[in-house]
């Protein structure tokens, strides 16, 4: 019921925008957008550099008909300007929209000014897209006096409305920091017992996961995001399967690898991106370092897993060995290579690991000792010694801040290389996280949180109750960061509050309490 709501309120949202459009349109692009305009899933841009920006989009007329599209190349015209008008344009071009990439459009442009504003759009003979606002990185070397961030993840279509989006983009950001879980590779769940859930309509084929990409960017508080400023993008699992490895999913499919390279290029379909290489480096002048990961694609099988099966589980410390096995990674040897690299040369003040989930350790059982503890073998708790390396390597860079996702719950923590100890001779806090809560999907009762909070010492602050995304404020002498929490996310007009803010003064990692 709430779904089919959602899709006619967003059908009537299209409707309304054209309309409104209207009058501003030449005679033949009204007829166009009367029945086949093609710009319905929007626009967006992403990756930026001092003089380049991607920009995105792709022709459907119907998100949820891909046959609505004929199954020609299709050449798409672009501009970018200086003003929302277009009276000064700063470039434009001409894109080949093809079919085999689902008439998507991933344009580079080069040539802009550094740290400017410019608006964008695509055209399609008479249909004019929606106008999107992006933003160049300031030049090299140079100190700005601010960002405005927001991060957001985990945004399943089934179990809410995407108000955050709306929020984020009234927040009017300099940049968005997606990381992981843009779909989820399946619909909602089937409740057919009591004490159990069905999945269904799952993707497993291009053609699928196509289909849920087109769902999720018809959302129009989606689009509004995007239209609002760039975005840097990771993925998760859930753009795949859930809790996968680079080799197996959960049911251990003997098909698993066709299906992660359908849904992997659903992906770069449907994102403003600047390579197919997941992990990359974004300078934003001297101000931050954004170091964008992959958690996923280059690990190591998840530890001790349950015969028969893929994917994690929750593993007592005393019982698995491999939790402290130092050959396994998270990220890959030549992903720690170029992370170690990067941070090592970086002349920023603030280096921003962009990363899917939580890194801070978090045992489901009190530890009286380091053997104790029960752990998540999905996140970085699965891979410790590779969590050590990455946090031996961070100590050789001013400010880390690592961002998270994944976990749906707000987390404000300090990161030492050895969280079994506390704080102490040997044992320094050498970085400051900060996880986000999800979009839409949902987490465990506020009461186990606190539990969490409580029996480990680098947690300082959590909160899985709420759905939201977080709003950091960076500036050369700290970074501040507000937790933002929907007031009902089953409401699409629901409204914002500020949870709890942290602060991080320059030269001193470890989060401090602001409200």
């Amino acid at each position: 019921m709430q779904q089919g709501r959602r899709l006619l309120l967003q059908a009537a949202a299209r409707v309304a925008a054209l309309s409104a459009m209207a009058p501003f349109l030449p005679a033949q692009a009204r007829s166009a957008a009367n029945g086949s305009y093609p710009f319905t899933l929007g626009v967006a841009s992403g990756a930026p550099l001092p003089d380049s920006v991607i920009l995105w989009t792709r022709l459907l007329p119907d998100p949820l008909n891909a046959a609505s599209m004929p199954p020609l190349a299709q050449q798409v015209r672009w501009e970018v300007a200086h003003d929302e008008a277009f009276t000064r344009l700063a470039a434009k071009g001409t894109a080949v929209a093809a079919p085999n990439l689902a008439h998507s459009v991933n344009v580079d442009v080069r040539g802009l000014q550094p740290d400017r504003w410019y608006w964008y759009r695509f055209m399609l003979g008479d249909a004019v897209s929606p106008v999107g606002r992006t933003r160049t990185a300031p030049a090299p070397g140079s100190m700005p006096a601010a960002l405005r961030l927001a991060v957001a993840s985990c945004q399943h279509w089934e179990f809410g409305h995407y108000a955050a989006h709306r929020h984020i983009a009234q927040a009017a950001p300099d940049l968005v920091a997606f990381l992981g879980d843009y779909i989820y590779e399946w619909g909602p769940y089937s409740l057919l017992h009591p004490a159990s859930a069905l999945r269904r309509n799952e993707s497993f084929n291009l053609e699928q996961y196509r289909a849920r990409y087109a769902q999720y960017k018809s959302d129009p508080d989606l689009q509004a995001a995007h239209h609002a400023a760039p975005w840097l993008l990771t993925w998760d699992d859930h753009e795949v399967a859930n809790d996968y490895s680079p080799t197996r999913d959960e049911l251990l499919s003997p098909a698993f690898m066709q299906r992660r390279a359908a849904a992997y290029q659903a992906y770069f379909e449907h994102q403003p991106l600047r390579s197919q290489r997941m992990y990359q480096r974004y300078d934003w002048g001297q101000l931050a370092r954004f170091h964008v990961l992959d958690t996923r694609q280059h690990r190591s099988t998840h530890a001790c897993q349950p015969a028969g099966r893929g994917g994690s589980s929750s593993v007592y410390r005393r019982s698995c060995p491999a939790l402290a096995d130092r050959r396994r990674t998270m990220l890959g040897s030549e992903q720690e290579q170029w992370l170690a690299h990067g941070l090592k040369e970086s002349k920023a003040r603030w280096n921003i690991l962009a990363q899917q989930t939580l890194m801070a350790q978090m045992s489901q059982l009190p530890l009286a000792s380091d053997k104790d503890g029960r752990f998540w073998t999905d996140g970085w708790d699965g891979y410790a010694a590779a969590r050590a390396r990455l946090l031996d390597a961070v100590r050789s860079a001013r400010n880390p801040l690592v961002l998270s996702g994944d976990v749906h719950t707000f987390f404000a923590a300090d990161l030492r290389r050895d969280p079994t100890r506390p704080a102490g001779t040997g044992n320094p806090v050498v970085a400051t996280e900060f996880c986000g809560t999800s979009v839409t999907s949902g987490s465990r009762p506020q009461a186990r949180t606190q539990q969490y909070v409580d029996m480990n010492h680098d947690l300082h602050f959590g909160r899985s109750d709420k759905r939201g995304f977080m709003l950091l404020d960076l500036r050369p002498e700290r970074a501040a960061v507000a937790f933002q929490g929907l007031d009902d996310v089953r409401d699409g007009d629901s409204g914002l509050s500020t949870l709890a803010a942290f602060s991080v003064a320059d030269g001193k990692p470890g989060s401090r309490r602001d409200s």
